[in-house]
């Protein structure tokens, strides 16, 4: 997995518009201490995603213009196959995230065949930010989506054909009636269960063909609420890890004010196929962001010369990242 060590992390106000979520820094606090506590927020999820065992490739972002940096999975994802997408981002002061870099370190490390990069598409207006607009079941290969002007469903429709995933697009409001801004804050989708804030799907039709599609391969649904969403209850993400013995075990990666709002019985639910990882980041979710936000997965086969570099945590960039242009990008797959 990718993060990103934004060294001037602050709330993005080209942004707050339409986060619900995000919040005000105290009053008084100076911009350097901001973001010296998030950056030590940073390495805590870092180090505890090594010590449970995920690979983590930590890139150091030094640029004071990209407030946000610190959430990639929204230009960013990866998927089996060696297929990785690019995306468009709404705000403008947000799309310079996209880094050459981090793509070049997916290629020599990674078995890349092909790059779908979606981002010419901002000129037009037309967006989708990335696993942050789509919450994606890698089992059902199903791309659950909230409506919104952040995730076109012209573009969800073709990278669902790009990438063969089912698109599955539903309208979510809170209790005021403000749409959903990303789909990742009201679900995560695990192997084996999913968290979903289902009563924000208004549509009572829509909103039981979600909970019979999450559910058919047998999945435990955890049904949050929508003041469990406004504690990031739903920004979690399930993550590959290792025991110290080098057994496989799924990790469910969260906050820990989002750990905090949960039930016991939920925690219980959630336990039964995942290990629970909770993290402190006040600071970051200040941006209306949480764990899941930070995280690009990568579901990619390692290339057999670089797995001895695997064992390495962190990787650290210094250099500025140059722009994306130069990549070529795919409208569509090779067929199998």
């Amino acid at each position: 997995m990718i993060l990103i060590r934004a060294e001037k992390f602050a709330p993005n106000p080209a942004t707050a518009a339409d986060n619900a979520f995000q919040a005000e820094v105290p009053a008084g606090t100076p911009e350097d201490e901001v973001a010296a506590r998030a950056l030590r927020e940073m390495d805590a999820l870092a180090q505890a995603l090594r010590e449970a065992g995920v690979t983590v490739h930590v890139f150091e972002d030094e640029d004071h213009t990209r407030p946000d940096s610190v959430f990639p999975n929204n230009w960013l994802s990866t998927h089996a196959g060696g297929l990785v997408a690019v995306y468009p981002m709404y705000a403008s002061n947000r799309r310079h995230e996209r880094r050459a870099d981090i793509l070049e370190m997916l290629k020599s490390h990674y078995r890349v065949q092909t790059i779908v990069d979606y981002s010419g598409l901002e000129p037009d207006g037309i967006f989708l930010e990335g696993t942050g607009a789509m919450v994606l079941d890698h089992v059902s290969r199903v791309a659950y989506t909230a409506r919104s002007h952040r995730a076109d469903p012209h573009v969800l429709e073709r990278f669902c054909t790009d990438f063969g995933y089912e698109p599955m697009a539903f309208d979510a409001v809170d209790s005021d009636g403000v749409p959903v801004y990303h789909t990742n804050v009201i679900a995560c989708i695990g192997t084996d269960v999913a968290l979903v804030a289902l009563e924000m799907i208004r549509d009572e039709r829509r909103r039981e063909q979600v909970r019979e599609r999450l559910s058919v391969k047998g999945r435990t649904i955890v049904e949050i609420t929508e003041e469990q969403v406004r504690q990031f209850a739903g920004n979690a993400v399930e993550l590959s890890g290792r025991t110290p013995e080098g057994r496989r075990r799924h990790v469910m990666a969260m906050s820990v004010r989002a750990r905090a709002s949960l039930r016991p019985d939920q925690v219980a639910l959630i336990e039964e196929s995942c290990e629970i990882l909770a993290v402190d980041i006040p600071t970051i979710e200040l941006a209306g962001g949480s764990v899941r936000c930070m995280i690009a997965g990568v579901h990619l086969d390692p290339r057999p010369a670089a797995e001895p570099e695997l064992t390495e945590a962190v990787e650290a960039i210094d250099e500025d990242p140059e722009s994306i242009d130069g990549f070529e990008a795919a409208t569509a797959l090779p067929e199998d």
